[in-house]
């Protein structure tokens, strides 16, 4: 017995991508500009969403009032599939960091599209998985990480670092009353880390942005002493 090609695999299937490609019947395109709001946490699960282009922060609000960014999605990722899983309402919000254009999928026709297309199931099941890893490192951030390791993921995030080696190296300069938001800390604090960032070389400001080094994965990564007041490696006791 032969193995099937690649080729022979493509000739039987649709690119995965296909579906994603065109609107059609039960998808349509839509726009939202900076800081609309795309769903509200108890909003109708009934579409999925798929980024064409932009940027989206994920949010979600616990019983006590506190809000919490569980990742940010840009394009070629979904949100708002808790409806594929019989959920009737909204787990959490969605709002756009940038204007963005997404592809708005019906979720009767986004399961049709999965039981019928191995291909696109098995890449959706994928992400799903890369997804959940992710939220579970986020979630632990905010439960048990201090605020500095909590701003330096954040810009990472934005930076898209770890995301299938798409990480940019410049972002757009961003409000620092933002990035505290979403990094759950305040303002005051988020300009102390960023002046320690810049201090130890893992931030430096240009014409175009906000340059984000390498470096800076390593405050996550605990490769370096924390940063001292100074802004200076403390030595490890």
């Amino acid at each position: 017995m032969t193995t099937p090609t690649n080729s022979t695999w493509n000739n039987q299937e649709p690119d995965p991508k296909a579906f994603l490609a065109t609107a059609g019947r039960g998808k349509k395109v839509v726009a939202f500009l900076k800081d609309q709001t795309i769903f509200a946490q108890g909003d109708a699960a009934a579409t999925v969403f798929h980024i064409r282009a932009g940027r989206v922060r994920h949010t979600v609000v616990s019983g006590f009032g506190k809000e919490v960014t569980l990742e940010i999605l840009s394009e070629g990722e979904f949100l708002g599939y808790c409806g594929l899983a019989g959920q009737p309402l909204r787990t959490g919000s969605a709002t756009a960091i940038t204007d963005c254009r997404l592809l708005e999928i019906d979720n009767e026709e986004m399961m049709v599209e999965l039981s019928r297309r191995g291909a696109f199931s098995g890449q959706f099941a994928a992400y799903l998985l890369a997804r959940n890893i992710r939220i579970h490192e986020e979630l632990v951030d905010q439960l048990f990480e201090p605020s500095e390791m909590r701003v330096a993921r954040v810009l990472l995030l934005l930076a898209d670092f770890g995301k299938d080696g798409k990480s940019k190296t410049v972002i757009s300069n961003i409000n620092q009353e933002a990035l505290a938001h979403m990094a759950g800390t305040t303002p005051m604090r988020v300009r102390f880390f960023m002046n320690k960032f810049c201090k130890s070389g893992f931030l430096s400001h240009s014409r175009s942005g906000l340059q984000i080094h390498t470096s800076l994965l390593n405050v996550i990564l605990h490769e370096l002493p924390r940063l001292g007041p100074s802004g200076k490696a403390q030595s490890k006791s």
